[in-house]
Formats: C-alpha cells, sequence, structure tokens
C-alpha cells in the first residue's frame, strides 16, 4: 500500500468510524440501527440450509439476538461457543427466526473489559490485509513519527490545532465528535491536514521554479527582419491579437538566459500551430534546432505538412522522426538531425529516443502536454549536449484548458500563456444530443450534407467489440452507412491500422474524395478538414467532457454552419447526463475544463504528470481554494526566511516524489 515510513502510517487516515464506546440494550435497540451489544451465548450451531453457515443466539438479559456467518474458521466456533461472553457489533434487521446480525465484528470479553475511549477508526485497506492489523501498525507508526511542529506560528492559518494533536484526533476522536464535521472534512483537525498537504505542494512547486531559474539556456535574440519576421510577411492570413500577444509573450522568455517554461493554452481551433511555429523560426533564426513532438502520428504529420508548408519557402530543412520509420529513411532523417542540417524535427516520442542525437537543441515543444509522461518529458530536456551545461527552451501546448484552480497548484511552476479568442470566419458550432433510437434521422442528415458536397465524421469509442461493452463496433458502423450512402465514398480508420494505411485515408478525407470518415478517436486532435460540417459521436456518454470538446472542434472550421450530434445510448448515469448537458449548453473550452474538474476530479488534466507525485489526498480543489491561496503566500514567505522549515516539510509530505513536480 506504499506505507513505507512512519510519517505515512501517521497519514494514513480513517475512511470513517464506528462507535463502540458505549453497549446498547437489545431491549432498546431499533431495526437498522448499527450498534454493540454484549450478552452470553445460548446457542451456537452449524445449519446446512440454505447454505453452510453458523448461527449464534446472544443473550442480553432484555433480548436476544442471532448472529449469522456465511465464512467461519475454528477459532470463531471457540469464541463463540455456549456460555461464553461476548460483544458483537453490526446491522440490526428482522430475520426469519427473529432479530439477527449478519457477520457482525465480535470478540470475547468478561464483565470487567472496559470499553473504547474513543471511536474506532476504519482505514482504507486491501483485500488480504484485516483492519486489526492495519490499526495496529498505524497506532505504532503514529506513535514513532516524528511530528513536532515544523511550520512557524505565522504562515499557518488562526485557529487550527498543531500536527500531532490534529492527527491523534483524526485517528482517535473522542465519542462527542460530531461524526459530521469528520466525514465531510470541514474540522479544525482536517484543516490542519489540508493546509500541510497543500503547503507541501506548492513548496514544492516554487523550489523546482526558482531552481529552473538558476539553470541556463541558450539566449534566442530577435533580429530585425530576422526568420521569424519573413514568416509573418509570408502568412495568408493575420495573426488575431491575442496571438500576437502571446508570441510576444514567449519571444521575451526565449531571450533571457534561463529555460523557458511556459504553457500554451488555447480552445479548439485557435491557431496554437503558427504560434508553435513562429517560436520556432525565432529559435532556427538564432541558428539553434527546434524539435516539435506530438502524441500521434497522425497529429504529428498535421503539424508537418503545416509547418512545411510555412517554413520550407523560406529555406528551413525539416526531418520527420516517428516509430514507423525504418532503415534508410529513418538513418537519414537521424543524421540530418545529429549534423544540424535538420533545423526543425517533427514527430512523435521517437524524437527523445536514446540514439537521436541533436547538433544544437534550443527549443523543443509539446503538444497536447498532458498525453505525454514526465520521464518523456524529462529525456526531451536532456537532449542538449552534455558539455554545454544548459537545457532547451520548453513550450508546452494544450487545448485542453487547465482551470483556474489547477493552475494554482499543479500548474504553479508554469508560465501560462492563452489565446483567448478564436480565428475570424470560424462558424458557431449547433450541438444536438440525441438518443440512439433516432440513429435513422441522424443518417438522413448526413444524406443531406453530402449531397451538398460537404464532408462528415462519425465517431466511434471502441474498434471491436468486447462482451462487456456492447459497443457498435466501428467496421458495423462503417457498413452500415456505406449501404446508407451509395456513390459516396465512406472511409474507416482506427488505431491499428497501418500507417500507410492510415495516411492514405486521411488524405482521401482531407482533399474531398471522401464524404464520410468513421473513426475512433484517433481523429481527436489537430485534424483539420474546413469542408467537414457534420460531426456525429456515437455512445457520447463514454467520453470525457475534454475529449467530447476536442472532437466537436473537428468541424466549425469552415465558412459553413456545423453541428455535432451526440448520440447516447440510455439508461444514462448522473456523470453522462452531467458531461451531455455541459456540451449542449457551451462552448467555452474554459467553462467546459471547469465542469470537467467539477465532474471528474484533476486526475485527467494531470496525465502522466501525476506518477510519483500524488494527487492531493486531503484537500478538495474546488472546496478549498481558501487554503490553495492561504498555502501559496505561505510557501513564498516560508522560502524567503524559513528555509530549513520548507525543507523539512516538503521531505516530510512527499519526500523523494518532489522530484516529478519539475517537469
Amino acid at each position: 500500500m506504499g506505507l513505507a515510513r512512519d510519517i505515512d502510517l501517521a497519514l494514513h487516515l480513517p475512511l470513517r468510524y464506528e462507535d463502540e464506546t458505549r453497549v446498547t440494550r437489545l431491549g432498546d435497540a431499533r431495526h437498522g440501527d448499527t450498534v454493540q451489544v454484549e450478552g452470553v451465548v445460548t446457542d451456537s450451531q452449524i445449519t446446512l440450509r440454505p447454505r453452510r453457515q453458523l448461527v449464534v443466539t446472544l443473550d442480553d438479559g432484555t433480548d436476544t439476538v442471532h448472529l449469522r456467518f456465511f465464512s467461519f474458521y475454528p477459532a470463531h466456533q471457540k469464541t463463540l461457543a455456549v456460555g461464553q461472553r461476548v460483544r458483537a457489533r453490526g446491522e440490526l434487521r428482522g430475520g426469519f427466526l427473529g432479530r439477527e446480525m449478519v457477520h457482525p465484528s465480535f470478540r470475547a470479553v468478561d464483565e470487567h473489559t472496559p470499553l473504547a475511549t474513543s471511536l474506532t477508526p476504519v482505514y482504507p485497506t486491501s483485500a488480504s490485509l484485516p483492519q486489526a492489523y492495519l490499526r495496529k501498525a498505524v497506532a505504532s507508526g503514529l506513535a514513532r513519527a516524528w511530528l513536532d511542529e515544523i511550520l512557524p506560528a505565522e504562515v499557518l492559518p488562526a485557529g487550527l490545532p498543531p500536527l500531532q494533536q490534529a492527527l491523534q484526533f483524526l485517528h482517535h476522536p473522542p465519542p462527542a465528535t460530531s461524526v459530521l464535521t469528520l466525514e465531510d472534512r470541514t474540522h479544525p483537525a482536517w484543516q490542519r491536514l489540508k493546509f500541510e498537504e497543500l503547503l507541501a505542494q506548492q513548496l514544492s512547486q516554487l523550489q523546482a521554479q526558482r531552481e529552473r531559474a538558476r539553470l541556463r539556456a541558450p539566449p534566442l535574440p530577435l533580429e530585425r527582419g530576422g526568420l521569424h519576421e519573413r514568416l509573418l510577411a509570408a502568412l495568408p492570413f493575420q495573426l488575431t491579437g491575442a496571438q500576437r500577444r502571446v508570441v510576444e509573450e514567449i519571444a521575451h522568455d526565449l531571450q533571457r538566459p534561463q529555460p523557458m517554461h511556459r504553457l500554451l493554452q488555447g480552445d479548439v481551433g485557435s491557431g496554437k500551430t503558427v504560434v508553435a511555429a513562429l517560436a520556432a523560426a525565432i529559435a532556427i533564426g538564432a541558428g539553434w534546432q527546434c524539435a516539435l513532438m506530438a502524441p500521434t502520428e497522425i497529429l504529428a504529420e498535421q503539424h508537418f505538412r503545416k509547418l512545411v508548408g510555412w517554413l520550407e519557402p523560406l529555406g528551413i530543412v525539416t526531418a520527420w522522426l516517428t516509430g514507423s520509420q525504418k532503415g534508410k529513411a529513418r538513418r537519414e532523417s537521424m543524421a540530418q538531425v545529429a549534423d544540424g542540417q535538420a533545423q526543425l524535427v517533427v514527430g512523435t516520442h521517437a524524437v527523445i529516443q536514446d540514439q537521436v542525437e541533436f547538433a544544437r537543441l534550443g527549443l523543443a515543444i509539446i503538444d497536447e502536454q498532458h498525453r505525454f509522461g514526465v520521464a518523456q518529458r524529462l529525456a526531451l530536456r536532456s537532449k542538449m549536449k552534455p558539455s554545454a551545461g544548459e537545457e532547451p527552451h520548453l513550450l508546452m501546448m494544450s487545448a485542453t484548458p487547465i482551470p483556474r484552480t489547477l493552475a494554482m497548484t499543479y500548474y504553479a511552476d508554469l508560465d501560462v500563456s492563452t489565446i483567448d479568442e478564436l480565428p475570424p470566419g470560424r462558424t458557431p458550432i449547433v450541438t444536438k444530443v440525441f438518443a440512439d433510437t433516432r440513429r435513422e434521422a441522424v443518417i438522413e442528415r448526413i444524406r443531406h450534407e453530402v449531397a451538398q458536397g460537404r464532408q462528415v465524421y462519425w465517431v466511434c469509442p471502441l474498434i471491436e467489440e468486447s462482451e462487456k461493452l456492447d459497443l457498435q463496433n466501428a467496421t458495423a458502423t462503417h457498413q452500415q452507412l456505406g449501404e446508407a450512402l451509395p456513390g459516396h465514398m465512406v472511409g474507416l480508420l482506427h488505431g491499428r491500422m497501418p500507417a500507410a494505411e492510415k495516411a492514405a485515408v486521411m488524405s482521401l478525407f482531407a482533399g474531398g474524395q471522401m464524404a464520410v470518415l468513421v473513426a475512433t478517436t484517433v481523429i481527436e486532435v489537430g485534424v483539420d478538414v474546413p469542408n467537414a460540417s457534420l460531426m456525429v459521436i456515437e455512445h457520447a456518454e463514454r467520453f470525457g467532457l475534454s475529449q467530447l470538446h476536442q472532437l466537436r472542434g473537428r468541424v466549425g472550421r469552415g465558412a459553413v454552419a456545423s453541428v455535432c450530434v451526440l448520440l447516447y445510448t440510455t439508461p444514462l448515469s448522473d456523470t453522462g447526463k452531467a458531461r451531455l448537458k455541459a456540451m449542449a449548453e457551451t462552448h467555452d473550452g474554459f467553462e467546459i475544463a471547469r465542469r470537467d474538474l467539477e465532474i471528474r476530479g484533476p486526475g485527467e488534466f494531470l496525465g502522466a504528470r501525476q506518477s510519483g507525485a500524488p494527487l492531493l489526498r486531503f484537500a478538495n480543489l474546488e472546496e478549498d481554494i481558501g487554503l490553495v491561496r492561504h498555502a501559496r503566500r505561505a510557501a513564498a514567505l516560508m522560502l524567503e526566511h524559513h528555509v530549513g522549515a520548507a525543507q523539512a516539510h516538503v521531505q516530510r509530505w512527499l519526500g523523494g516524489k518532489a522530484e516529478y513536480l519539475k517537469a
């Protein structure tokens, strides 16, 4: 369970509590109550009908109760033998033979056995680890753990107990404690723990940011009339105000001798690729190489095509590197990268494999950064020549905007640039939600669109049917649409197709020869076909909100009014309803990200950032925003005036896991 140190055991907090501080007389107990009773066993026997079970009768002098066990051991029978005095705790139910408890907890006692003086903790555990053992382990860990106060009084929010007292209280609350304040975590002891955790996380982020400020990176100066100005002049469109502002922020960072660590976020279709191209032009213009890495080959290829189209006429040599490249082509690409001939390298994570060497890597751009693991990002940063003692500037891009609360916590060490306006000429997308029973009407709408010369996406969640999920197989849908649209080309695209086949299908669709593309989510990001005006997402309830928003952004890229149809299968879960409602109500990526955080919690946004950096166990970003703000201020104050205390606090809470936060 990862509980390696005494402090880990001390911080392993109860899920809930049982009240074993009092005994209830059976005569006073009501059906449905969970109570602790004490009495003498008057009967104990194994019955075989309807299945083997141990039935024990307990009498406390005011009434009797049957204790029923479907799994039991000889030791249990010994403890529950006739004449034994037993204390049992469980839920009272009405049974065939009278009142009963099924599988209560129990132990042998005598008349003088004292009652518990505090509520009994029930800990999160794994199947093979009994509560009794875990309680002992936690109690001894709590007794041994070093829990002295580390934090100076001035950084603590008012009214919170010392850490040791808070932990003792949460493991063993006195009987009079309001269970509600324990369960909803509003009790001051809980607030103290949440604050400690948030402070550790803010400190490690701030330390990472300051350590990075001490690192060196090559300054990439802007030249008048340089490559980036020539690229701006050659572009067939004007940049939006937001794009210009973001390019300036990036250019300013690149001129400094510290590595840039910037996240560029912009909604689907806001024009992040051209910003990346301008950043690349600044690096290349200053005599350095630039690497652009995307999570899938399809996305990498989209970028490659766009960038080559913009940069090749300016004399820039671009290399292409992916996992599916083999033999001579791969060797040639790697040689171009190693001798510096290729000024721009585009590809998938093949770009960071050990055998790839760069002559002078000055800027690394990662698209859809949440899809890459921390280790992969660290590998990309280590691609500078070791002798240089420098690391490349890093620009990460994401079309899943990060909610403000996450930006303040998990991304506190990043500078964030936001493109918050769409290019002119983009049409708003109408979103419609239909049950799967309306499928025929949707196919009719497709006929209409295709007859007008427009193109359609149809997205399915899985490639082949699994017994568990009665999903309509992508191939079946492909066949059905092919039959419904005679005379029109209907293509199929999924993750298991060879790269060359995928590329052929995509080019037919992008070139307008193919009317309908049935695909799994490989088209989620970066596919740009302005003539596509209808997107149908089947089993929309199975997708995450940000994924639905990404998919919807594949249409509405031209001047034609576009529609996104979400097909769902009943019955819908509450989460499914909330997602579809959010999609129908808003197009704003930030609002969608906020709702996604509400529905799913932070795990989704961080992607692999949490490998090694656990998501907050105690604090809740939405509810505890006041504590987040306080922890931010406290972290800055401690790194200024109490450096030793800051180090000790991070070590106590994160141990060696702080490294991962620095990626």
